[in-house]
């Protein structure tokens, strides 16, 4: 600074705090989400693929996971629960404290399979804790050729 008129550097310490010491950007709002569906449903890989991590060695969440998915307005944390038929007696202990629920079935599975996804859909729908959340219901597996439309869902 001894170099430059005062003014000069007066200026220059200006814009430097104005481009480098701004400080943290403002936080993001966080929204808390349950994920569910049967095993098998693609809840892992759906949730990888929005972490944008590799589809590589993708296992079923035996229990449950969170991940925060980040996007440009809002950071979502996840809280993806196993769907298998031991685990899915549970899923009610971990509702609390979600804002919304994504629900994913294999538009691709058995009759059987489907009508089970309907059933724990439905009992989702009616829980105390989740009737009055929004819902997002996912038709994975579309591009399987057994894959059945939104209709037939």
């Amino acid at each position: 600074c001894n170099k430059v008129s005062s003014s000069s550097c007066v200026s220059f310490w200006q814009c430097f705090r104005a481009l480098c010491c701004k400080g943290p950007p403002p936080p993001r709002p966080e929204y808390d989400l349950v994920c569910i569906g049967l095993t098998g449903s693609g809840k892992t890989s759906l949730l990888s693929q929005l972490c944008s991590e590799s589809p590589e060695n993708i296992v079923s969440t035996t229990g449950f996971s969170i991940k925060a998915v980040p996007f440009q307005n809002a950071i979502l944390n996840v809280k993806e629960l196993g769907g298998a038929d031991n685990i899915r007696k549970y899923w009610s202990r971990y509702y609390q404290g979600s804002q919304g629920v994504i629900f994913v079935l294999d538009s691709a599975s058995s009759e059987d399979d489907l009508e089970t996804a309907r059933n724990e859909l439905h009992s989702a729908l009616q829980h105390p804790q989740l009737c009055t959340l929004p819902f997002l219901i996912l038709a994975n597996h579309q591009d399987k050729p057994a894959a059945r439309s939104v209709q037939e869902v």
